[in-house]
């Protein structure tokens, strides 16, 4: 018990509402610390752990082991590894892609594709999806999106509507279902304005949309906050690449 409580330090506003979709399937500690512990994403663990904190935003998230994950637009794979090897043999993640992003993320995708046909992480299915409306094969528990929700609205997505991307989640989450947004922090009231030149969008907005579509907001991690980010800036500038001031929300499907 001691083990999680700190790993859920700098979360807040846990409520009743948090509840997991199947009782019997309890988060595990000891499978969480597993599956950070995979030999297979040393070059991660050395290179990336201590900045985006993996144990205490999946500890907030209640990711468990026969679990069913999405990760949406996974990059190289980095939260993909440590899904897989925590849901196990029992679970399934499904790497995905709409069609837009895809393009331009060839590179990743051949990588997940890879990782898919390795026999190690044989529970995850990688997809290029053909357009930006989510779809899922079966009723999943958990949707995971880091740093790529601001990019829905912007030109080479096809300036989407956010909200259809949340009502598909809600689609496609069991009843208890979680969904896990982590973005970059853009200046209190602005709203979407800075998501193309800044890559960045208000935590506020986000919230009211993802509400808007039928989600419980049930609480936030603030591992990922930066106080000397000035949140006017692009988050590829050399002054505070890879320190960005993030969010991490987590929303219930009632």
């Amino acid at each position: 018990m001691r083990t999680l409580a700190l790993a859920l330090v700098g979360v807040v506003s846990l409520t009743a509402c948090d509840k997991p979709t199947d009782p019997q399937r309890p988060f595990s500690q000891a499978a969480l610390d597993k599956a950070l512990a995979d030999p297979g994403r040393k070059a991660h663990r050395d290179n990336s752990d201590a900045r985006r904190h993996p144990g205490e935003l999946i500890a907030f998230a209640g990711v468990r082991p026969g679990d069913r994950v999405l990760d949406l637009i996974p990059g190289d794979g980095y939260w993909t590894r440590i899904f897989a090897k925590l849901v196990g043999p029992q679970g399934k993640v499904y790497a995905v892609w709409p069609e837009r992003y895809g393009r331009l993320a060839k590179g990743n995708v051949d990588t997940l594709r890879r990782l898919s046909a390795d026999k190690y992480y044989g529970n995850i299915v990688t997809e290029v999806q053909p357009s930006t409306t989510l779809t899922a094969p079966e009723p999943l528990d958990v949707v995971w999106t880091s740093q790529n929700y601001h990019d829905y609205p912007d030109e080479f997505m096809g300036k989407g509507d956010p909200s259809i991307l949340n009502k598909a989640v809600f689609r496609i989450l069991k009843p208890g279902g979680t969904y896990i947004i982590i973005d970059h922090m853009a200046e209190p009231g602005s709203g979407m304005r800075d998501t193309e030149r800044f890559h960045r969008i208000d935590p506020a907005t986000v919230r009211q949309q993802v509400e808007a579509a039928g989600f419980r907001f049930v609480g936030e991690s603030k591992v990922l906050n930066n106080p000397s980010d000035p949140l006017n800036n692009p988050v590829f500038d050399k002054t505070i690449r890879g320190h960005t001031s993030q969010f991490a929300y987590k929303f219930v499907k009632p």
